[in-house]
């Protein structure tokens, strides 16, 4: 058996000392300098091959999770044809490379064991597949991606401290940190997970009735009242004339219960995540009535965070955690990708969703629930900047709709919570593409918005909150 080497070997003394314990002549030093680079060479060496052979060893593990069914395409095709198959879709050089880097830094992480929480739905893609993938080991951390039920419990854990890091939905730690709901903690979004990527699900028996100037007293499902789904759904049906928090009614159902829920007739339809958007189409009790990218094309949904306290206490950590996502994200964003990652994600301990169901939603190829199938190759996207007139627009839809009284430093906040600097330092430190600024304008149902001018769009509106 080959015996490789452990990065942990880096520690052990080289015993490279005189036996004689005397003063050497300067042929022996020259000897000796020779040995030492020679053996530096060489351990550099064994640990590229051991952490090239454990990302490709990762990699099939991950495209083939049971054991026979991997033992048995290996033995029918070879393992250097299986790992060019790999490489042909998958940047496996660049895993490599990254690894190899990361086991220079692991030594300064202040903790390696560390546990991350989600909720089961596509909107968690990059921090689910970091982990079958390895890019966390990469980094040198041992991560525990913990499935939760519902998001109020993913707030808990995180203000508990039982969670080090979390998938959230990205207003969430706007909410926590302003003590909206519950006992205000400094908490911070390093990345959006995904953007676009949700949609507006009915029952079948409302698909002849599109038009929703006339679903005044209809029941609709949201996953959270800090979430996308629940400012995207009260913009699109206030603009249609309907006063969300009158004409209809709102109602909070963890993201797994909405088709259930959809197919008792408890809702009428869901702004929800995916994959339940389509797996509502799947079961046959519901239709895909308007994907979210065509109220805000290129809106943000989830992101990936943590605590204040945490990134102090732990910055290398934070680092490391960082870059892993970042890679994750990358890989995530290439399309021809997507297939490969909806096999990585599908199983029981991630999303547990048939795979038919991922790939119609990561590659935007989809049956919609009328007899049609649709291509939208950015229904669902993951690019991870966390731009901070993102944060503001959030900030005034929660004063639109009365979550937040009086007056609001919106820069002050967005900037506090949204850490685009960070995200661009290590962003740049893998070689991604790092763009400028930090307060884009956005459309938004055709409406401009732009982050300078928050409060005056907070109150432009007719249907909002009065007071």
């Amino acid at each position: 058996m080959t015996e490789h080497f452990s990065p942990y070997d880096a520690d052990r003394p080289l015993m490279l000392k005189c036996s004689c314990g005397q003063d050497h002549s300067a042929a022996d030093h020259r000897h000796e300098a020779a040995a030492v680079e020679l053996r530096q060479r060489s351990l550099t060496s064994e640990f590229e091959a051991y952490s090239n052979e454990f990302i490709e060893a990762t990699l099939v593990k991950a495209l083939f999770p049971q054991d026979a069914v991997r033992r048995r395409f290996l033995r029918a095709v070879g393992k250097s044809t299986a790992l060019a198959a790999i490489s042909s879709v998958l940047p496996v050089a660049s895993m490599q490379a990254l690894a190899q880097d990361a086991g220079k830094k692991a030594g300064s992480l202040e903790k390696t064991n560390l546990r991350i929480g989600f909720i089961p739905i596509t909107c968690a893609t990059p921090l689910i597949m970091a982990q079958p993938l390895g890019f966390y080991k990469q980094q040198g951390l041992n991560v525990e991606v913990t499935k939760t039920a519902g998001w109020a419990l993913i707030r808990d854990k995180m203000i508990n401290k039982e969670y080090d890091a979390t998938h959230f939905l990205s207003p969430m730690p706007l909410a926590i940190s302003m003590g909206l709901g519950s006992n205000a903690t400094p908490m911070n979004v390093a990345t959006i997970q995904n953007i676009n990527g949700q949609a507006i699900t009915m029952s079948l028996k409302h698909k002849n009735n599109r038009d929703p100037k006339n679903w005044k007293g209809f029941k609709f499902a949201i996953p959270f009242e800090f979430s996308m789904h629940n400012f995207l759904l009260r913009y699109y049906l206030a603009e249609a004339g309907l006063n969300p928090d009158t004409d209809v009614q709102l109602r909070v159902v963890p993201p797994a219960e909405m088709v259930a829920n959809l197919r008792a007739g408890n809702i009428d339809g869901f702004l929800g995540p995916d994959p339940f958007n389509q797996r509502a189409v799947y079961e046959e009790v519901g239709f895909i009535h308007l994907l979210t990218k065509d109220i805000w094309n290129g809106h943000p949904c989830c992101a990936f965070g943590t605590s204040t306290e945490f990134i102090e206490k732990n910055p290398n950590t934070f680092a490391a955690l960082y870059r892993s996502i970042l890679t994750a994200a990358a890989m995530a964003r290439d399309p021809k990708n997507r297939e490969l990652i909806a096999r990585v994600i599908a199983p029981q301990a991630y999303l547990n969703q048939p795979e038919a169901v991922l790939n119609q939603v990561l590659t935007g190829k989809f049956a919609d629930g009328l007899g049609n199938i649709k291509t939208v190759p950015d229904r669902v996207d993951f690019d991870p900047m966390p731009w901070q007139s993102m944060a503001v627009w959030m900030l005034t839809q929660m004063k639109r709709w009365g979550y937040v009284k009086g007056d609001i430093n919106y820069k002050q906040i967005a900037e506090k919570v949204f850490l685009i600097t960070d995200a661009k330092k290590y962003m740049k430190e893998l070689h991604q593409k790092v763009p400028e600024g930090a307060y884009p304008k956005f459309s938004i149902m055709g409406k401009e918005f732009d982050a300078a001018k928050a409060e005056q769009y907070a109150k432009s509106f007719d249907i909002r909150k009065a007071g």
